[in-house]
């Protein structure tokens, strides 16, 4: 079995006008594709201790970077990270696999992507598997008005589009720092409090909580934003409303069997009525905060490995 400190070595791939650092663990099991999609600020790393597991259990795992992360591409133009364009990169993934269909796992950042391509490209996605995110109905306004009505325009989903750039800045500044103090157990992405969230953390002295991980595998995060900058990757948020847009249009219901994994010490909201719209949906809680893989990464493994035997 591979050891989570052995992650594979990662190959440079082009599709859809760009080119993926990805990571493959389980080539002999060519056939039952699985693929993880990472959150923010994350790393195809953040998955170290899933994709032994899954390789071992008889998956081909394929773990990119996804565009503006790690050694993939990073377009300028704030709408090349929109819906479309995330979701066009992991169908043309799988096309340069020969797969028709994969299962899709995404956590932070990378559920809302997963569901969006689901949403999109139905027939491409075979199983939905979500961590931290639930599905997020489209509502009556777009995302980020919705967001400023409700938590301020200083809430730092809004104040990355309101203020592009200032946050950006400071988190550059502060890579080490600002990535010290957001991986910690128990914590959510982003605590309600008076000024932008993501500032605060990335100038706070003293950390809160226990760390998810060590320093070795923390150095990889590190190294990978002080190569990359924060700009390629906050441009995902900067696409919410267009999102939201982009997927007006599109039938909501997502038929394919669904888990949705909780973090009970999250303060990301659960969606009650996920059902409504993910009517093959499983849902699980464990005894942790936002980082639901890194935190607990054997009881993420079971219950991942549980609900797949079970479809």
């Amino acid at each position: 079995m591979l050891n989570p400190t052995e992650f594979p070595e990662p190959t440079l791939i082009s599709v859809n006008g760009v080119e993926l650092e990805v990571f493959e663990a389980g080539q002999e099991n060519a056939g039952r594709p699985i693929v993880l999609c990472h959150g923010w600020p994350e790393h195809a790393f953040a998955w170290r201790h899933q994709v032994p597991a899954l390789a071992e259990a008889g998956y081909h795992v394929i773990v990119p970077n996804q565009r503006g992360y790690g050694n993939s591409s990073r377009p300028g133009e704030v709408t090349d990270y929109d819906i479309e364009h995330l979701s066009g990169d992991l169908v043309a993934l799988l096309d340069y696999y020969g797969y028709e269909d994969a299962t899709f796992v995404g956590e932070d950042w990378g559920a809302p992507v997963v569901w969006g391509l689901t949403l999109l490209h139905p027939n491409r996605v075979n199983k939905v598997i979500a961590l931290s995110l639930p599905y997020q109905e489209l509502g009556d306004q777009p995302w980020v008005e919705l967001l400023e009505e409700a938590l301020g325009d200083d809430f730092y989903m809004v104040h990355f589009n309101r203020k592009p750039g200032v946050a950006d800045a400071v988190l550059e500044e502060n890579t080490f720092q600002f990535l010290r103090n957001t991986y910690r157990k128990n914590r959510p992405p982003a605590e309600p409090q008076p000024g932008n969230a993501m500032i605060n953390l990335a100038e706070a002295e003293i950390p809160v909580g226990d760390p998810v991980m060590g320093d070795s595998e923390l150095a990889v995060f590190v190294s990978a934003f002080e190569a990359s900058g924060f700009t390629p990757s906050i441009n995902w948020y900067r696409n919410l409303d267009r999102n939201w847009h982009l997927l007006s249009d599109v039938d909501p219901l997502i038929v394919q069997p669904a888990l949705m994994i909780y973090g009970d010490r999250d303060l990301v909201a659960r969606n009650d009525q996920m059902a409504e719209f993910v009517p093959n949906v499983e849902v699980v809680a464990l005894d942790c905060g936002h980082w639901i893989s890194q935190e607990k990464p054997e009881e993420t493994n079971q219950a991942i490995l549980n609900w797949l035997q079970q479809q």
